[in-house]
């Protein structure tokens, strides 16, 4: 159970006249409290503007019945009908690529069993990794064999209850010397099997509840209403189905139709169809794929397997407990429900629920959009690379420090993951959703995303610098419409994570005269989905090369949800270089650096930038590394798109070895690749003009956002960026 007061809401960007409904699980009985704030700057660490909250009467504001709700993690199938599956005699089989056999816990292939009754069958993985099967009140049985992880096998059980017999094997499609390539066990059973609950693939019933989740590929589940013979168990492994015991077959699922939804067909012709739960992932190579075609939808039948996790996690399904209706003339911003409890000892639990107020569709209460990264947000959602020695430490050239965060997901294994880390079987993580609680997409949190993003408004605050926001997930259903109400659309601090239609709708707008500040780097790079049914979840496939934290398997670099290849947009035809002359060079998180202005900067294009700005170095100060250019950084490069016209108009170039050049440029390994030897480890400032009027201007640097407010914001990022913002914001033409 969670010890602190968690939430999560149903949308992350409303506008007047959206309801926005409130998911809350309080530990403490009785009540917990609630109230609407306006986020103006999250980052309270000693060397930041410090947290900024503003109160906001509302209809949220008071006291709420106090209840936990639960985190109910692991992928299954559920097949809706439930007595076609309680049979005399039955055959249950499928292909399965187990990846963690012998884990210590049971891990259900198909059946109907319900642990809480002691009722009904299964077919599974017992808990020394052995094929094993289950029926009633019976003693599990088990082959004693250990199966071979990331290895295909065919498994069945076949049941008599004329004999009370069942026999349990498995055949190697791969075998090797000395290894049985088949196994096959008879034991009798004393107890009948009795009626089962629902048919679970993946899983096993625990009265109303899954477990026993299965982590691995599951290929051509069938059930038969007989009692089968190898031979005939074999001649079920393909389809269209054999066509002399298609008779006996009571459900033959294809996971290979309808891979876009959570949809699950029985192509037995009796319609035993069946859902996904919890998304595990589909469009994945399948037992008989032979390296012929790499893309799903040419060749499905190679791809009918699903890969199950029993860490993966959709949507939370937590009630209700308080909804807010946003109301006509709210302030465009971030707001969050700000929620909490006290023990009787007046320990206090809290939480920032946040989502994002945008104006009326079409329109605009500024000049200038402050686009919100929230698929970026998604990508990073609860991420645990901290507790991963190669990234932290590695890659970072540091020790890893725990925050308060950090600590509380790894004791809490059960909130999702990012699709930076692995699942509990070493496959990466490839879809990732908001409706779960989002513990690092919450202000007094790191400065990476959301918070760091607080910089920025916290910033246009106190500048009293109009804009709205507006968000990812508007930009990709609405495209170019979402922009054009605006003279200037400023990016976050990181926007890494890209779909189509956004990448489009961006290169739209500057093409049609609208001005677009990257305020970060290492944007635009990884292309991902999100699903057309299925609310607040993006996908991700890690093709391709490009700065990994895994990499997808041979075959699976086709995203399932639309079948658009995924990986670097770089390798997808779209270097970030042609929308904001920038593209990721390196990234270092132990310092980072000031710019330093070049002869560039003296074009009288960019005059307007260096009004009140002398020869001094460029944020040689910050939050974020100490520095305006640092963490992540971006550079030109005109072989891959940046404009010839542009103007690098300042540089920072003194950075440490600490700091990696970008795997994806290396052609093979050398010495050659740190901060303190590799010309192409740079960050690079950059504005350059578009059709019709239109400008960019990049930043190529994270930390620059948090060199904003030093010394009372009364600095040379600061005065920069405001002269930026005064010409972008102004009609009049470039």
């Amino acid at each position: 159970m969670n010890e602190r007061i968690l939430g999560y809401t149903d949308r992350l960007s409303a506008v007047p006249g959206d309801v926005v409904e409130f998911k809350i699980s309080a530990p403490l009985q009785g009540k917990f409290k609630a109230r609407l704030v306006r986020l103006i700057c999250g980052d309270d660490s000693p060397e930041g503007p410090g947290l900024k909250l503003e109160k906001i009467d509302s209809a949220i504001d008071g006291a709420y019945p106090a209840r936990q709700q639960p985190i109910l993690a692991g992928s299954y199938v559920w097949v809706t009908a439930r007595q076609p599956f309680d049979l005399p005699n039955f055959t249950v089989q499928a292909m399965v690529w187990p990846t963690l056999p012998g884990n210590g816990k049971p891990q259900a292939i198909l059946g109907n069993y319900d642990a809480a009754t002691g009722s009904g069958y299964a077919l599974f993985i017992d808990e020394n990794g052995c094929l094993a099967f289950r029926a009633g009140k019976n003693a599990p049985v088990s082959t004693g064999v250990k199966l071979l992880s990331r290895h295909w096998y065919e498994v069945y059980a076949v049941f008599d209850a004329g004999t009370g017999r069942v026999t349990l094997g498995h055949n190697m499609m791969l075998s090797y010397h000395g290894i049985p390539a088949s196994v096959s066990e008879t034991f009798t059973l004393a107890d009948p099997v009795g009626e089962g609950g629902r048919f679970l693939i993946a899983a096993w019933n625990d009265d109303k509840f899954a477990t026993a989740h299965y982590n691995g590929k599951i290929d051509g589940p069938r059930v038969s209403a007989r009692a089968l013979k190898a031979a005939e168990i074999e001649r079920l492994r393909d389809l269209p189905l054999d066509v002399e015991l298609a008779q006996h077959v009571v459900a033959a699922w294809d996971f290979s139709r309808g891979i876009s939804t959570v949809k699950v067909s029985d192509v037995s012709g009796n319609r035993h169809h069946g859902r996904t739960i919890n998304l595990p992932t589909r469009a994945m190579t399948g037992w008989n794929w032979d390296s012929s075609d790499f893309d799903f939808r040419s060749k499905p039948e190679h791809y009918g397997a699903i890969h199950f996790h029993d860490d993966d996690l959709y949507d939370c399904g937590w009630r209700t407990d308080f909804s807010f209706e946003v109301p006509e003339g709210l302030k465009s911003g971030i707001y969050c429900a700000q929620i909490w409890q006290k023990d009787a000892q007046g320990n206090k639990t809290e939480d920032f629920v946040p989502f994002f107020v945008r104006p009326p569709r079409g329109t605009a209460t500024a000049p200038l959009a402050l686009l919100i990264p929230t698929a970026s947000y998604l990508a990073y959602a609860n991420h645990q690379m901290i507790s991963s020695w190669w990234f932290e430490e590695l890659s970072s050239c540091k020790f890893a420090t725990m925050s308060e965060v950090d600590r509380y997901l790894e004791e809490h294994e059960s909130f999702g993951l990012s699709v930076y880390d692995e699942h509990t079987d070493g496959s990466g993580v490839c879809y990732s959703s908001h409706l779960r609680p989002i513990l690092n997409m919450r202000p007094k949190t790191d400065l990476w995303q959301f918070n760091a993003d607080t910089h920025l408004t916290d910033w246009l605050e106190k500048l009293r610098l109009p804009y709205d926001v507006i968000t990812d997930d508007d930009l990709h259903a609405e495209g170019v419409e979402c922009l054009r109400p605006y003279r200037c659309v400023m990016t976050g601090t990181h926007p890494e994570y890209y779909t189509k239609q956004m990448l489009d709708a961006l290169q739209t707008y500057t093409n049609g005269g609208g001005r677009l500040m990257y305020m970060g780097a290492n944007g635009f790079y990884w292309r991902i989905a999100y699903h057309a049914g299925l609310p607040g979840v993006i996908e991700h496939r890690r093709a391709e090369d490009g700065m990994r934290a895994w990499f997808s398997e041979a075959g699976e670099n086709f995203m399932s949800f639309t079948g658009e290849m995924s990986g670097l947009w770089a390798r997808n035809g779209r270097p970030p270089n042609m929308l904001v002359g920038n593209a990721f060079a390196a990234q270092g998180f132990v310092n980072a650096v000031p710019y330093h202005r070049t002869e560039a900067s003296r074009d009288p294009r960019a005059a307007f930038m260096f009004e009140g700005i002398g020869d001094e170095p460029i944020g040689d100060f910050g939050t974020v590394g100490g520095g305006a250019a640092g963490w992540e950084v971006d550079r030109a490069d005109t072989r891959l798109g940046t404009p010839p016209h542009a103007l690098i108009v300042a540089a920072a170039t003194d950075f440490p070895d600490s700091y990696h050049w970008v795997n994806e440029e290396m052609n093979h390994t050398h010495s050659a690749v740190n901060g303190d030897t590799n010309p192409r480890v740079r960050c690079d400032m950059m504005f350059f003009e578009t059709p019709n009027g239109g400008a960019v201007f990049s930043t190529g640097s994270i930390s620059y956002g948090g060199s904003l407010a030093h010394s009372d914001y009364k600095n040379n990022v600061s005065r920069l960026t405001e002269n930026v913002v005064k010409r972008f914001v102004d009609p009049t033409p470039f």
